[in-house]
């Protein structure tokens, strides 16, 4: 863009121009929009922007009234002199062919740019963005060209200029000229990714002016940039490379950048995570000192929430990467907390905000609960606990503090329990929980955070069965400390909802009804409270009261919170209802404000009386006679009707402040006179309305037959519950039998492997005692054929004394051995004609009863032994035998070979080993045999547990084969009634009663025609 001022020029027209490009002359649609919003005004140039001279704004241009003031921002006016030398300066830039000059000119119109930012904007800009594409060689030049074109393009420094200005249309106007700067910037989109590759540079004179001027880019037209960089090859991942740089300066404004490239774009923000964004700005928070760093920190935060704001993906990534461990040590304060800095209270405000990001109730149930979870074993919520009961924090922190416990907390129960178990640091030490509510009952307490602490209470009892029972318990008769020493929960929930304080009223009765929320059991448990109203009269149902002080007309916060409370606790649960309608001047009252015409603020009002009329109606088990379902239908329609009640049921959905707290969960209202309703009652108001609408339009005969098929239904599901419950049972107890069959097989098995492996190792044994029999056989006849070349001498004759003197202590030992061997042969003897009486006391016990089964294994068993016996007395046999041969041998040899030590020895380990092995192989047999009688009782024991659970399972299967048929016989039951009810039906038609019900006329006409079909049969 070139366009030009005339320098001497005093005309009232402005002064000719140099023709630019048609691209720069084509408005855009920001300042096609803003040319027609100022077509009426002269003086416009080319593109939109205005031209100034020095009569521009003084004279009657063409003859016409006075120029008003331009759109845009009116620039200082232009002397001919500045506009003549920014023109020079341009010209300098384009045709000077030498790199110093046009270095200088430069330079020379970066000092005038701030000055003059409109002129040179129009002027140089094509000539600087030419600068950056031809000299990237000099890096001062292109600092220079970059400064330049940030100056233009900032509104940074005309906002700071525009502080103290008159005009409060400046900022606007100043916006408006970025905004149009940076629009004809990045029309060509070369010039967006020419300036990514510069940013790319180490030079410090080129990357950080790079870095300042592509924030201007974004701040003024984020999308458009956004776009561009986006679809540019690396253009994301260039950037992720300025928090890596070591200059502070420049990784500040590149945190700074990433801000505005991260604003409401998911896939940019996934990128930038996954360049491992997580990492370095969390070392960067560190390396500032966490909490107590300055502003790099509060920018890093930021950066942080828009990159896991409503971006799933980024926030499981930052759970799985564990980087929730390390934000713990953010939120470790001191005991002395005098003092906060305003710069510390933000980064703990923002680091708060960061954390209620990964648990709000807005993400994905399994998301958020993870990273609870996560919270709580790292220490984060023990951490935020503290801050909660610490001394000396700024109310706004300990306001957000709550806030973040709140939403850490909600609907996880092993966090809720945590919480419930903190106590304050006071003497007595009292549970958090109670400190709390005594700052929601205080009336002198700020706002903002007794809507905190009522969110912390809702939260801790969001699906949290367990902390509604003890909340509730604290108000029964039985639990209440009657010394009056600590104040517990319940007192202070009813102190709150009997005060004269009407917010205290309301947070206290949304509070309750929070404790009661889906949970019939506590709702039946709290009709047993009782309250004192004054000393002398009896004591009050709190039920009673809620309903006493709402009919004496209290203020409209007040009354709005009770009935809360009370559609709450009637709401599925007929007992409650039963109570409600036995006071007389409950029903009287309801229909007394339904019916009358108050102003739009009882309309509430009236909207919740009609409500909890219907939850009366809908809910009733008909257990009063003066106020049955019926009843009530007509009283309805006598005093109110039924159009009217309906209209009136509406007022409660149409009202804004019901769409209001529908939103979200937490609490947020701009003044105490706005919070009307609860986000849970919301629900339940949507949940009812239609439901209540057609209760009120049924007819008494469609209520009784509701009834009766609910009756029936219930007895049925009664029946069907208690035999799945008792086939549970049994199934249970089947499992249990099971898994022992299964642990006592596992434990035969193992026996049986242990069985082989010792007669593996038996064989084994016998394997070794033959080669060793064979190698004695070896060393005998080879010293029998070396007999003759043995000569004696004086050693030999000792030798072989020595060897004679070993061979009789060897045979004393060997007729030890032969003693032993005699007695077991006569022990064996003693107990053959034993186990034949066993065996014939067996065989006349199984010809008297035949059941005996056991005994003839016994005797299998018996046998066995007896035949291991003679094995063992065989193999006794065969090992004395061989020892007789082998004294043979030894006394064979004795001459011959001079009882030569080495055969001796020889024979004497030989017998050793195997007097050995045949005592240890009698021991194994004794032990395997013991082991084998008590595998059989193991398996007798379980084959008669299996015969019992097969009669118990065959016994269940008739009961549930019986219960079938009771069914059964149930529906043939409602059949016939159904029938002869259709019957009677047509009878009453017949006699000229009227029949409203359609189906009925239809379900008796089929009646009809049925027993028409079956006269016709008989006849």
């Amino acid at each position: 863009m070139h366009l030009g001022v005339g320098s001497e020029a005093a005309c009232p027209a402005p002064a000719p121009l140099r023709v630019p490009p048609a691209a720069a002359l084509r408005p855009g649609r920001a300042e096609q929009s803003r040319a027609e919003q100022s077509r009426a005004r002269p003086g416009p140039a080319p593109g939109g922007f205005y031209l100034s001279c020095r009569t521009h704004f003084s004279q009657k241009p063409f003859g016409g009234p006075r120029m008003e003031a331009p759109v845009i921002h009116r620039p200082p006016k232009v002397s001919p002199r500045s506009s003549a030398k920014i023109q020079k300066l341009c010209d300098r830039v384009a045709s000077s062919t030498l790199l110093d000059d046009r270095r200088d000119a430069v330079r020379a119109l970066k000092s005038l740019s701030k000055k003059y930012r409109l002129e040179v904007g129009i002027q140089a800009m094509e000539h600087l963005v030419r600068v950056l594409q031809t000299d990237r060689s000099d890096s001062e030049i292109i600092g220079y060209a970059l400064d330049t074109l940030y100056n233009v393009i900032s509104n940074d420094l005309e906002e700071e200029e525009q502080d103290d200005s008159e005009e409060e249309n400046s900022p606007k106007q100043v916006d408006d000229l970025g905004s149009q700067f940076t629009e004809i910037f990045i029309k060509q989109q070369e010039n967006v990714t020419l300036l990514l590759t510069l940013v790319e540079e180490f030079d410090f004179h080129v990357r950080w002016p790079g870095v300042k001027l592509l924030t201007s880019l974004l701040k003024q037209q984020g999308p458009q940039v956004q776009q561009i960089i986006l679809v540019s090859p690396m253009g994301v991942s260039r950037l992720m490379d300025l928090l890596a740089d070591s200059r502070e300066v420049i990784r500040n404004d590149g945190v700074l950048l990433l801000q505005q490239l991260t604003k409401s774009n998911a896939a940019i923000q996934k990128i930038v995570a996954f360049e491992n964004a997580f990492e370095r700005l969390l070392d960067i928070i560190t390396e500032e000192g966490n909490s107590d760093g300055g502003i790099v920190v509060e920018d890093c935060l930021i950066l942080l929430q828009n990159l896991l704001k409503n971006n799933n993906s980024n926030q499981n990534f930052f759970k799985e990467g564990s980087y929730i461990q390390r934000m713990k040590p953010w939120f470790e304060v001191g005991d002395d907390n005098c003092g906060w800095s305003a710069q510390k209270v933000t980064n703990l405000h923002l680091m708060l905000q960061l954390v209620r990001v990964l648990v709000s109730p807005t993400n994905p149930p399994g998301a958020t609960s993870s990273c609870q979870k996560a919270m709580f074993h790292c220490g984060l919520l023990q951490q935020l606990c503290t801050i909660l009961m610490a001394t000396g924090v700024p109310a706004d922190i300990l306001t957000e503090t709550i806030n973040t416990v709140s939403e850490v907390i909600r609907g996880c129960q092993m966090n809720q329990d945590y919480f419930a178990s903190v106590n304050a640091p006071s003497n007595p030490p009292r549970p958090a929980i109670v400190v709390l509510l005594m700052s929601m009952v205080n009336e002198r307490q700020p706002f903002v955070l007794r809507c905190a602490v009522l969110y912390c209470f809702q939260c801790f009892l969001y699906k949290n069965q367990k902390g509604q029972g003890e909340i509730v318990s604290t108000l029964l008769p039985s639990t209440i400390d009657a010394t009056g020493n600590s104040v517990s929960a319940g007192q202070l929930l009813c102190g709150g909802l009997f005060s004269t304080d009407s917010l205290s009223n309301w947070c206290a009765a949304v509070a309750l009804a929070h404790a009661l929320q889906e949970n019939a059991t506590l709702k039946e448990q709290l009709l047993r409270v009782q309250l004192a109203t004054s000393i002398g009269n009896p004591p009050v149902s709190l039920l009673q009261q809620c309903t006493n002080i709402l009919s004496q007309g209290s203020k409209v916060q007040t009354r709005v919170g009770l009935l809360m409370l009370l559609c709450t606790w009637l709401s599925n649960c007929s007992i409650a209802v039963t109570h409600f309608l036995h006071n007389p001047a409950n029903i009287p009252f309801l229909t007394g404000q339904i019916a009358e015409n108050l102003g739009e603020e009882e309309q509430l009002v009236q909207g919740l009386c009609a409500l909890l009329l219907g939850i009366s109606i809908y809910y009733n088990d008909n257990s009063l006679e003066n106020y049955r379902k019926e009843k009530l239908k007509q009283l309805i329609e006598k005093r109110i009707g039924r159009e009217n009640f309906i209209e009136k049921l509406g007022f409660i959905s149409k009202h804004e402040l019901y769409s209001r707290a529908a939103q979200k969960p937490q609490p947020s209202f701009s003044s105490p006179d706005h919070m009307m309703f609860d986000h849970e009652f919301t629900k339940l108001v949507k949940e009812l309305e239609g439901v209540i609408s057609k209760a009120i339009y049924k007819s008494s005969e469609e209520d009784k037959k509701e009834e009766e098929v609910k009756k029936t239904l219930e007895q049925h599901d009664n029946i069907v519950t208690h035999y799945k419950k008792v086939i549970r049972e049994q199934d249970q107890e089947l499992e249990e039998l099971k898994q022992q069959v299964n642990t006592l097989k596992s434990q035969n098995e193992q026996l049986q492997t242990t069985v082989t492996q010792q007669v593996s190792q038996i064989q084994q044994h016998k394997d070794q005692y033959n080669l060793l029999k064979v190698q004695l056989g070896k060393d005998n006849q080879h010293h029998n054929s070396h007999s003759d070349t043995v000569q004696m001498n004086g050693i030999q004759v000792e030798e072989v004394s020595k060897l004679k003197e070993e061979l009789e202590e060897w045979k004393n030992k060997h007729e030890l051995l032969q003693g032993q061997l005699r007695e077991k042969d006569s022990l064996i003897e003693k107990l053959k004609p034993l186990q034949l009486e066993t065996g014939t006391e067996q065989s006349s016990q199984t010809s008297k009863s035949s059941g005996l089964e056991h005994n003839n294994e016994l005797q299998k068993e018996l046998e066995m032994l007896r035949t291991q016996i003679q094995l063992q007395s065989a193999e006794i046999s065969k090992l004395q035998a061989e020892n007789q041969k082998l004294q043979v041998m030894n006394t064979s040899a004795d001459p011959a070979l001079g009882d030569s030590s080495a055969t001796a020895a020889k024979n004497l380990e030989l017998e050793g080993r195997l007097v050995q092995e045949v005592k240890e192989l009698k021991s194994e047999v004794k032990a395997l045999s013991e082991e084998k009688a008590s595998l059989k009782q193991h398996l007798d024991s379980s084959n008669s547990t299996v015969a019992i659970l097969q009669d118990e399972k065959s016994k269940l299967q008739q009961e549930v084969a019986e219960s079938k048929k009771e069914q059964d016989d149930l529906l043939v039951l409602l059949a016939d009634q159904d029938q002869k009810l259709s019957a009677l039906k047509n009878k009453l038609k017949d006699l000229g009663v009227p029949v409203e019900d359609e189906d009925d006329i239809e379900s008796g006409d089929q009646a009809d025609e049925d027993e028409d079909g079956d006269e016709e049969e008989q006849d």
